[in-house]
Order: C-alpha cells, then sequence, then structure tokens
C-alpha cells in the first residue's frame, strides 16, 4: 500500500500506525501493539538531573524551526524503522498542519527533538533524538507542558522504552487505549492556542505541581 496522508491519518484515528524493517528498506506494515505506550500529561517525571539541566538554562525550546532537520535526526541510527517513504508521507503532514517537531537549540545548534502528529486532543508521538546529553529529555518536558496548557488529553508514545518510563511513561492494554482514543478524537486541541514556553523555571513548577 502506498502511503498518502490521507491514510495515514485514518490509521492513527483508528489506533494503527505504519513502520519500515529499516531506512534502505521500501515495506511498510502496520502496527498495532497489544500494549501501548502512553506518557500521561498529569504524570511527567522530572529527575533531579533533568531538573538541574533545566535550572542551568542556555538552550532554546521551539516548535517547527526545522521539522526536516528533526525527522532526519530520528531516522540517522543504525536501527530505524523511518523509511523514505515514511520521511516523505510525514513531510507532507508536516506542510497541511498535521505534523509538527519539538525542537531543542542550544548555540544556533540543534540538540534534541521529537516530532508527531496531532489529531482531536491527542498527539502521537513518533521518534525523538539528542545529540547532547538530555537533548530528548528537554523536548519532552516542554512539549508535556505544552500540550497540557493546549488542551491536548492523550500523548501516545506507541511503545514504552526504559527511557519513557523513567519519564512517567505508562503501558495500557489495546482497550484502554481504543477508549483512551475515541474519547480524545471528540475533542479539538490547538498546538498553537498558547505560546510555546521559554523559561524553563515556569514548566519545572508547573509539571511538579501537577505530577
Amino acid at each position: 500500500m502506498t502511503l498518502t496522508p490521507e491514510v495515514v491519518l485514518h490509521a492513527y484515528a483508528s489506533g494503527v500506525f505504519p513502520m519500515s524493517e529499516g531506512r534502505n528498506n521500501p515495506d511498510i506494515f502496520w502496527v498495532d501493539p497489544r500494549e501501548r505506550g502512553i506518557l500521561p500529561l498529569n504524570g511527567f517525571h522530572i529527575s533531579r538531573s533533568l531538573a538541574k539541566q533545566m535550572k542551568k538554562g542556555g538552550y532554546t525550546p521551539a516548535i517547527n524551526q526545522n521539522f526536516s532537520g528533526v525527522i532526519l535526526a530520528c531516522a540517522d541510527r543504525e536501527d530505524t524503522w523511518i523509511n523514505a517513504e515514511i520521511e516523505a508521507v510525514f513531510t507532507e503532514l508536516h506542510a497541511r498542519g498535521f505534523a509538527h517537531s519539538f525542537e531543542i537549540w542550544q548555540d544556533g545548534a540543534l540538540i534534541g527533538g521529537t516530532y508527531g502528529i496531532t489529531l482531536g486532543s491527542a498527539f502521537f508521538g513518533e521518534s525523538m533524538f539528542s545529540r547532547a546529553t538530555g537533548g530528548s529529555k528537554l523536548a519532552l518536558a516542554h512539549l508535556v507542558d505544552h500540550l497540557s496548557r493546549a488542551g491536548f488529553t492523550l500523548f501516545d508514545t506507541q511503545f514504552l522504552t526504559p527511557h519513557l518510563a523513567s519519564l512517567g511513561g505508562l503501558e495500557i492494554s489495546r482497550a484502554s487505549y481504543r477508549t483512551q482514543l475515541a474519547e480524545a478524537l471528540t475533542h479539538h486541541a490547538d498546538l498553537f492556542s498558547v505560546s510555546l514556553e521559554q523559561d524553563p523555571y515556569c514548566v519545572l513548577q508547573r509539571v511538579t505541581q501537577t505530577s
């Protein structure tokens, strides 16, 4: 099946997502995990080391400043499920306003980030990367804060990795996920209804109060 933006959006609304076996593998398969990873927006865990890094500052969070750079960085690893077709369709989804990147910049360089799709009040996280210590964790901290303030109710991470578990990620059953997804799709959340918080202290205060 050829991936199109319409096919991908329908798939996410149905609870499945596309993957490939590798960067140079043209085949696409659809995934519907028995156990789904989510990151509760009121349960993000900020470790002491991450809090210290945030308080130190010296970085700038951004949205959609370099979407192509983020997806390429996420695919730039030996084991990746992002092939050329997935990269192309997500780039088109970005152009249509459905796919977005959350980035961390430091001294003019992109040091971490993540990207995903928004539908209703759900954010479907796809992948993340770090080029400096804590890069992806900083991106997720600012992303969780932003999603909460913008009215989102579901942060889908697809799978639960040790990295996500350390940040408060959970696994829920397929049935429970489908229930939360159906509810999220009945609501509308606007990613740009609020400005991205630039002050790490404000993010720390809000996330600490809700977690």
